[in-house]
C-alpha cells in the first residue's frame, strides 16, 4: 500500500508538472474550455461541445453552476491523463434501525459504467462495510459474480484513520479486475437491536484507498446529504489492441511523438508521450520536446548539457573525459579555473601584503627621516625657545612637511615666485585658504644652526606693517621651510626696471615707498627688542602689497645683535651693486651697511636705473658711484628718470638725492642713521604736501639747505613713530596655514 501511495504521489507530481505547462500547450482542443469549476478537463474528455471530446463516451456535463458530472448521479472530481483515471463521487448504501429493530431507512447503490472504455479500478478502490450488525454484498448487473463481507461487534469500536477493518466494526475486501457495474445489497442479521444505541446504521461503499479516512465513519454516524466517497474509475482510449488501433489511422487516438501501451486491468490501450517529450498524448501536437537541461535533478549531466529533440547530450567539460550522463573523470575547466584563480588570488594577496608592508616601512622610514631633519634643522632648540618664551614667539606656527607639500603642490616649478642665494620662494595655499609664500632655504650648516633658530624666533616677534610677517616654519624637511605672508604685487624692481606703461610709479608713490622702507629699517635697527641688520636691502627684496605699500622681505642673511654689539664680523655676503664697500673691505657689517644699501635703492627710485647699469658703449658701471659723481658735478638731472623731471618739484628730487648721496658715503661713520633718513623723508613728504606746484627756485634752495643741515641737527631721540609699530599680534596673525611656496 505504501508503494502504491508513493507511485500515486509521483504520478500526481508529474500531473502537476503537465498542468503547469498547460498555458503554453493547452490540454484541450482549440476553442474548447479547459476547466469546469476547479476541475481541469483535458482531452480526450471535453465539455460544452461534442467536438471537444474524442467521442460521446468522453463528453462530460458541466452545469451552469460549474459542477462537472461524469454521470447523472456521479460528480467528477479529478481527471488524470497520466494515470488514465477519473475520480468520482459515490453515494454509500445504508441500512438504519431504531431501538426496537424497526427499519428507518434503506438504500442499495446500483451503478453501471456500460460497455464503454470505463471500469472500476481494482488497484485503487476497496469495498468497505461499517457497522456492528451489517452485511453487504456486491454483484454485477447480470449477477454472474459477487463479493462482500460481514462486520459485527457488541461494543462501540473507535474508528481510527487507518483501522485494520478485520471484521470488528468494519470490514473490507478488494474488488475484481474489469468491474463495470456495482449492485450493493446491505442488510442486518439482528436489526441492530443490541447495538442501536451506539450504531443505528450500517454503511457499505466503494472508496479510493488513498483518500479513505475511517475516522470519518464512526459507528454513531447516520446518512447525510451529499455523503459521497471518492471512487476511482479507470479509462482507456479504445477497447482494442495497439496493433488494431494503429492499423486504422483515422480512429487511432494517439498523436505524434507518442507510444501506445496497455492498461494494467487488461482493457484496451492508452497513449503516452515518448521519452523526452511531455504534454497531452491524445492531441495531434500535444507532446512537446522537454528541455532536459533545465531539470538537472531528473536528467543528470556532469558536463555541458545540450538539448536535442526528444533527448539531450551531455559532454564532459574541457579537460574531462567519459559519459557526461554517468560521470566525468579528470580535471575540468572549472577546476583548472578555480586553481588558477586561487593561485592568482594568492599571488595578489602576497603582492598586496608585500606592498602594505613596504608602505608601512616607508612610512616609518619617512617618520624617522622627518625626525632626523627636525633635529638636524634645530627643531629641539626651537621647541626649547618656544617653551621658554613668554612673548610673541610662542605663537610661531610649526608646520608639518605634508602641509607644505600639499600647499605648494609638491613644490611645483609653476609655483615659483623667485629664486636667490638663500633659497627659492613658492606660492601656496594653506588648508584654511590663506595664500602664503613658502621659502625653501638652502641647507643650514651646523655652525649657523643656532643663529638660524634665533633668527626665526626674532622674526616671529616682528609685527611692523612694512615688514613681511613670518607666519611659521617647518624643520622636518631636508632643508628648512619658512612660511611668510603673501604679498601680491611683486617687487619694486619689477615696477622700476620692467616697463609697465599701464601702471607707472608716480613720484608720490616713490616717495612713499622710500619712506616706508626707511621706516621698516629704522624699526629693525632701533625699535625691535634686539637690533637686526637686514644685510640684503635691494629693490628685489622690497615687495608691494595690494595697496602698493612697501614690505621688506628676505631675511635669509639677516643677523641680530646683542645689546652691547655695534657690528658683525662675517664672511662677505650680499648683492653686488648694493654691497657696502666698507663692509667688503673689513668684513664688519654695521647698521650703516644697511644704510648704504638703502641709498642704492633711493638712487634706483630717482633714476630708474639698475644697481649695475650698462652705458651706450656697453660698459658696466656701478650706479652708486655714478650717482655720487653726478651729484658732485651738480648734474644729477642728467640721470633722473624722465617721469620725475616732468611731473615733480625739483626741490623734492634734490632733497631725496642729497639723502641718497649721504647714504652712499664711502665712510660709514659719515652716513646718517635710518632714524635720520626716516625723519627727513617724512619731512620732505609733509612739506611737499603743503607747497603749491609753482614754487620758485629760492624756496628750493632753502629746502636743500634745510635738508643738508638736518643731518647735523638730528638727535638720537628721533623715533620711527611716523611708521607705527604694532607690537600685538592679532589672532589672525597666527592662524593655522596650509602649505605654500616661498621665496
Amino acid at each position: 500500500m505504501i508503494l502504491q501511495r508513493r507511485v500515486f504521489l509521483l504520478m500526481m507530481l508529474l500531473l502537476v508538472a503537465a498542468v503547469t505547462g498547460a498555458t503554453a500547450n493547452p490540454d484541450v482542443r482549440d476553442g474548447c474550455r479547459e476547466r469546469c469549476g476547479d476541475v481541469i478537463v483535458p482531452y480526450p474528455f471535453g465539455i460544452g461541445e461534442q467536438r471537444c471530446a474524442m467521442n460521446e463516451n468522453f463528453f462530460l456535463n458541466c452545469t451552469s453552476t460549474d459542477e462537472l458530472w461524469f454521470r447523472e448521479d456521479m460528480p467528477a472530481r479529478n481527471i488524470s491523463l497520466l494515470n488514465g483515471t477519473v475520480t468520482v463521487g459515490f453515494d454509500p448504501s445504508f441500512d438504519c434501525y431504531d431501538k426496537s429493530g424497526t427499519q428507518l431507512g434503506l438504500f442499495n447503490q446500483s451503478i453501471s459504467l456500460g460497455s464503454g472504455p470505463f471500469t472500476f479500478s481494482d488497484s485503487r478502490n476497496v469495498f468497505t462495510v461499517v457497522g456492528c450488525d451489517t452485511a453487504a454484498m456486491v454483484t454485477n448487473e447480470h449477477v454472474t459474480s459477487g463479493f462482500g463481507c460481514l462486520s459485527l461487534c457488541t461494543v462501540n469500536v473507535t474508528m481510527l484513520k487507518e483501522n485494520s477493518c478485520s471484521g470488528s466494526g468494519c470490514c473490507q475486501t478488494s474488488i475484481p479486475q474489469g468491474l463495470k457495474s456495482v449492485d450493493i445489497t446491505i442488510g442486518s442479521t439482528d436489526y441492530h437491536m443490541n447495538v442501536s444505541e451506539f450504531n443505528p446504521c450500517g454503511f457499505a461503499f466503494l472508496e479510493d484507498k488513498d483518500s479513505l479516512d475511517l475516522s470519518d465513519w464512526p459507528l454513531s454516524r447516520t446518512p447525510k446529504h451529499n455523503d459521497t466517497s471518492n471512487v476511482v474509475i479507470e479509462w482507456v482510449a479504445q477497447n482494442e489492441t495497439c496493433e488494431e488501433a494503429q492499423a486504422n489511422k483515422s480512429s487511432y487516438a494517439c498523436g505524434i511523438n507518442t507510444n501506445c501501451y496497455y492498461s494494467d486491468n487488461g482493457q484496451g490501450y492508452r497513449c503516452a508521450c515518448n521519452a523526452g517529450f511531455e504534454g497531452n498524448p491524445y492531441l495531434e501536437q500535444g507532446c512537446q520536446d522537454i528541455d532536459e537541461c533545465k531539470d538537472p535533478e531528473t536528467y543528470t549531466c556532469h558536463g555541458k548539457c545540450h538539448n536535442t529533440m526528444g533527448d539531450y547530450e551531455c559532454k564532459c567539460s574541457l579537460g574531462m573525459h567519459g559519459d557526461g550522463k554517468v560521470g566525468c573523470g579528470g580535471f575540468g575547466i572549472i577546476t583548472i579555473i578555480i586553481s588558477v584563480v586561487v593561485g592568482v588570488v594568492g599571488v595578489l594577496l602576497l603582492v598586496i601584503g608585500g606592498w602594505w608592508l613596504y608602505k608601512i616601512m616607508e612610512k616609518r622610514k619617512s617618520i624617522e627621516l622627518r625626525r632626523k631633519f627636525f633635529r638636524q634643522n634645530g627643531g629641539l632648540l626651537l621647541q626649547q625657545q618656544l617653551s621658554s618664551s613668554d612673548q610673541g614667539i610662542s605663537k610661531t606656527k610649526v608646520f608639518s612637511s605634508e602641509e607644505l607639500e600639499i600647499a605648494t603642490d609638491g613644490f611645483n616649478v609653476n609655483r615659483i615666485l623667485g629664486q636667490g642665494g638663500q633659497g627659492t620662494v613658492y606660492k601656496g595655499m594653506l588648508a584654511d585658504g590663506v595664500i602664503v609664500a613658502v621659502k625653501r632655504s638652502t641647507i643650514v650648516s651646523e655652525e649657523n644652526l643656532e643663529g638660524f633658530i634665533n633668527e626665526v624666533c626674532i622674526l616671529s616677534q616682528i609685527n611692523q606693517r612694512n615688514i613681511v610677517r613670518l607666519l611659521g616654519c617647518c624643520l622636518e624637511a631636508e632643508v628648512p621651510l619658512l612660511v611668510y605672508e603673501f604679498i601680491p604685487n611683486g617687487t619694486l624692481y619689477e615696477y622700476l626696471h620692467r616697463q609697465n606703461e599701464e601702471f607707472p610709479l608716480s613720484w608720490e608713490m616713490r616717495l612713499q615707498i622710500a619712506a616706508e622702507t626707511a621706516g621698516a629699517l629704522c624699526y629693525l635697527h632701533s625699535a625691535a627688542s634686539i637690533p637686526i641688520y637686514h644685510r640684503d636691502i635691494k629693490s628685489t627684496n622690497i615687495l608691494l602689497d595690494h595697496k602698493y605699500r612697501a614690505k621688506i622681505a628676505d631675511f635669509g642673511t639677516s643677523r641680530s645683535l646683542s645689546v652691547d654689539q655695534t657690528h658683525l664680523t662675517t664672511n662677505v655676503q650680499g648683492t653686488y651693486g648694493y654691497l657696502d664697500p666698507e663692509y667688503f673691505w673689513s668684513s664688519q657689517y654695521t647698521d650703516k651697511s644697511d644704510v648704504y644699501s638703502f641709498g642704492v635703492v633711493l638712487a634706483e627710485l630717482l633714476t630708474r636705473q639698475k644697481a649695475i647699469l650698462t652705458n651706450e658703449s656697453r660698459e658696466r658701471k656701478n650706479l652708486a658711484a655714478h650717482f655720487v659723481l653726478l651729484m658732485e658735478e651738480n648734474r644729477i638731472f642728467d640721470i633722473v628718470d624722465a617721469q620725475i623731471k616732468e611731473h615733480c618739484p625739483k626741490e623734492d628730487v634734490i632733497g631725496v638725492a642729497n639723502i641718497a648721496m649721504r647714504c652712499l658715503n664711502l665712510n660709514g661713520k659719515m652716513r646718517p642713521t635710518m632714524k635720520q633718513v626716516t625723519s627727513e623723508l617724512e619731512r620732505i613728504i609733509q612739506l611737499s604736501q603743503k607747497k603749491d606746484v609753482q614754487q620758485n627756485n629760492e624756496e628750493a634752495e632753502s629746502i636743500t639747505a634745510q635738508v643738508i643741515s638736518a643731518w647735523d641737527d638730528a638727535s638720537t631721540s628721533i623715533t620711527c613713530s611716523s611708521f607705527q609699530v604694532d607690537q600685538a599680534l592679532s589672532s589672525s596673525d597666527v592662524e593655522t596655514l596650509v602649505p605654500f611656496k616661498t621665496w
